[in-house]
């Protein structure tokens, strides 16, 4: 009961106390989540568009080549159709 309760008198008399329910406050795991990646192909646009292409392929291949968190990092930063559309609307605006 410590987010609060409330009473009511029955017709009979008697004082019934209910605790207040608070709204199920689920699916922040998954707002998160979907922030994240929301951010992370935001910002390989961003990238994409400020370098170009082709300097962005060379220094995704630099990473390639580095030890097995830079591979991860390559395969995570690595142009997907969603990031290349994204950056082909913004790409105009920015420059």
């Amino acid at each position: 009961m410590t987010h609060g309760y409330t009473t009511k008198v029955g017709k009979d008399g008697l004082i019934v106390v209910k605790p207040k329910r608070r709204p199920a406050r689920g699916g922040g795991a998954i707002k998160l989540v979907a922030l994240a990646v929301i951010g992370l192909i935001g910002f390989k646009a961003f990238a994409l568009v400020s370098v170009g292409p082709v300097t962005y392929n060379e220094r995704l291949a630099k990473l390639e080549g580095g030890t097995v968190i830079e591979q991860v990092g390559a395969k995570a930063l690595a142009i997907d159709p969603v990031t290349e559309v994204i950056a082909g609307s913004v790409g105009p605006t920015l420059r």
